[in-house]
C-alpha cells in the first residue's frame, strides 16, 4: 500500500475494500492476541479495558481507520501492565502474540489462495485469498522488527537484554531505530516481495501433494 491508497477507491473498488477489511480483521486479531496473553500471563489490564473485542474502533480508533483509507497505513494498540506479568518470558510472550497471529493467518491465506488457484475458483476469490497471505505476511515481518515501539523490540530483548536495553535508552539507539523505520518503508514492496516469494513456494508444495 502506498501513498496514494485512496485512489484505488475509485480505480479498483473491489481490491481498496479487500484490502481495508483484510487489514482491519488482521490488525484487530493481533490486539485481541494480545490482550488474550497478557490476561492468561496475569495482567488483566487490557481485558478490564475491554480489548478482548475485533471491534476496530476499541482496537486501532477512528484515527487509525482514516489514516488507512487513504494512505494505506494503520496501527492498533493494547495497553498492558508487565508488572503483573507471571514470568520473566511473560512480555516476549504477549509480545509475540500478535506477530503469531499474523503468520498463522499468513499461512492460512495461502493455503486458501492455493486451493481456491488450484480448484479454479474465481479470480475475486483468489485476489482476496492471496491478499490476505501478502498482507498478513508484511504485518509478520514489520512487526517482528528490532525497533522500539514494535513488538519484535520485546521479543528480542528477552534474549539481548543488555544489546537491547543499551540501545533503546541512547539517543544513538532512538536514532537508528528511527532510520531503520524510514529505510524499512522506503522499501515496503520488496517485503511484499518476499511474501509473494514465499507464497508461491508453498503453493508449489501444496499443487505437488494434490497432483
Amino acid at each position: 500500500m502506498d501513498g496514494i491508497f485512496i485512489a484505488q477507491l475509485f480505480s479498483n473498488p473491489d481490491r481498496f475494500f479487500m484490502q481495508v477489511l483484510l487489514v482491519i480483521f488482521s490488525v484487530c486479531l493481533h490486539e485481541y492476541a494480545h490482550a488474550q496473553v497478557a490476561l492468561w500471563q496475569g495482567d488483566s489490564t487490557a481485558a478490564r479495558l475491554g480489548h478482548l473485542t475485533l471491534n476496530p474502533l476499541k482496537q486501532m480508533g477512528l484515527f487509525s481507520l482514516f489514516i488507512l483509507a487513504f494512505i494505506g497505513i494503520c496501527w492498533g494498540s493494547v495497553p498492558v501492565d508487565p508488572s503483573r506479568f507471571k514470568h520473566r518470558y511473560s512480555d516476549a510472550l504477549v509480545s509475540f502474540a500478535g506477530p503469531f497471529v499474523n503468520l498463522s493467518l499468513f499461512l492460512i491465506f495461502t493455503v486458501l489462495y492455493s486451493l481456491a488457484s488450484l480448484k479454479g475458483l474465481s479470480a475475486g476469490a483468489q485476489l482476496f485469498f492471496q491478499l490476505g497471505a501478502l498482507l498478513n505476511f508484511v504485518l509478520f515481518f514489520l512487526n517482528m522488527l528490532p525497533i522500539p515501539g514494535f513488538d519484535g523490540w520485546n521479543v528480542f530483548a528477552f534474549y539481548l537484554p543488555g544489546v537491547m536495553g543499551k540501545m533503546g535508552n541512547s539517543e544513538f539507539g532512538k536514532g537508528l531505530m528511527l532510520f531503520a523505520i524510514v529505510i524499512v518503508f522506503l522499501f515496503i514492496n520488496y517485503i511484499y516481495l518476499l511474501g509473494f516469494i514465499v507464497l508461491k513456494i508453498i503453493y508449489g508444495l501444496i499443487a505437488g501433494l494434490i497432483g
